[in-house]
């Protein structure tokens, strides 16, 4: 077993020795990229004193923050924010270990009186901390370099076709988990997404989804967004990175940052670099979409279209009911 699966089971036991029952179940905004999941959590902390926990497996790597539409130091200094700025770019890092980070953080936010609010859009790392922990599998360290090493010089729908041969419950994923599923199946003749159901083992906690999607003007929102990081400087954070952080780095695997690399390096021009990202930002969209439509359990998601009329309204009802939920959970376990 992995040292991350091992901290992983500590740090459940902790909790579940130590955790007050009201933090059972934990509200998550969840949704799309660009579906405005941060802004809603900046208007909730002007009601509740919150701890963001970030759900996003790109904002996690130190100095991707313009293309990965980190936080603000002004927004972190008004809320807490953790699991943002958390590895170094050349760092692998995986669902297991967000997983412990945020049942750490969870468990701090209680500590001080606040509410902890999962707030991102990349699926597996919500699904790693509201579905059964499982222990993963120890791979030969020198064989798993190969396979890496390998696995690197192929495109993404090339290593999409193979994962829907070795592993079709996992080939609508990313690039990262795509590379994962490969090697797992390739090094121990499995597939992870057996494995997951295999060597499940019971979850912490239980989570209310707040589901943020935008329809149909998504398209839109996500071509705007790209233009704004664009004038906002994210060409010129690319250049400072591409000269210090290595080619082959895990962090330039998040969506638009190798493609504006290539335009950094005169291999595209600017409109084809916007056309690209925007494509990509777009794809990776409807994989989130196909993940939260697939993956949530549908009795615990409230829907929110954000822009409409009376959407704070929606936001204020769906944490008020929880917090009603947890209230009366915790009376229930007094009377027993």
């Amino acid at each position: 077993m992995s040292s991350s699966a091992v901290s992983a089971d500590a740090e459940v036991t902790r909790t579940e020795a130590h955790a007050p029952a009201a933090l059972a179940t934990i509200p998550v905004i969840c949704g799309p990229t660009a579906s405005r999941k941060s802004e809603i959590a900046m208007w909730l902390s002007l009601r509740r004193e919150i701890v963001v926990v970030s759900a996003d497996s790109r904002q996690i790597y130190r100095g991707f923050d313009v293309g990965t539409a980190k936080p603000t130091p002004e927004e972190q200094r008004r809320v807490p924010h953790r699991g943002i700025d958390v590895a170094e770019p050349t760092e692998r890092y995986s669902a297991s270990d967000w997983s412990t980070l945020a049942q750490r953080a969870i468990q701090e936010a209680a500590d001080a009186g606040r509410l902890p609010v999962v707030v991102g859009g990349t699926g597996f790392y919500i699904g790693a901390l509201f579905r059964p922990l499982w222990a993963q599998p120890t791979l030969d360290p020198e064989r798993r370099v190969a396979v890496q090493q390998e696995l690197a010089q192929h495109g993404t729908d090339e290593l999409r076709r193979w994962t829907q041969r070795l592993d079709p419950a996992r080939a609508h994923l990313g690039r990262a988990q795509l590379l994962r599923a490969l090697e797992v199946a390739l090094l121990t003749g499995e597939r992870l997404s057996d494995m997951h159901v295999a060597r499940a083992r019971p979850p912490r906690f239980r989570a209310s989804y707040l589901l943020v999607d935008p329809g149909s003007d998504l398209p839109r929102r996500i071509a705007a967004r790209v233009r704004a990081m664009l004038d906002a400087g994210w060409t010129d954070e690319v250049d400072a990175l591409s000269r210090r952080v290595p080619a082959d780095a895990p962090a330039w695997n998040a969506t638009g940052y190798d493609v504006v690399r290539r335009f950094v390096l005169g291999e595209m021009d600017r409109d084809a670099m916007l056309e690209r990202v925007v494509i990509d930002t777009r794809q990776y969209a409807k994989r989130q979409r196909t993940w939260f439509r697939h993956q949530l359990q549908q009795d615990q998601v409230q829907r929110l279209v954000p822009g409409t009329s009376g959407w704070q309204e929606t936001v204020d009802r769906w944490l008020t009911d929880l917090e009603e939920t947890m209230q009366h959970a915790r009376m229930s376990g007094r009377t027993h």
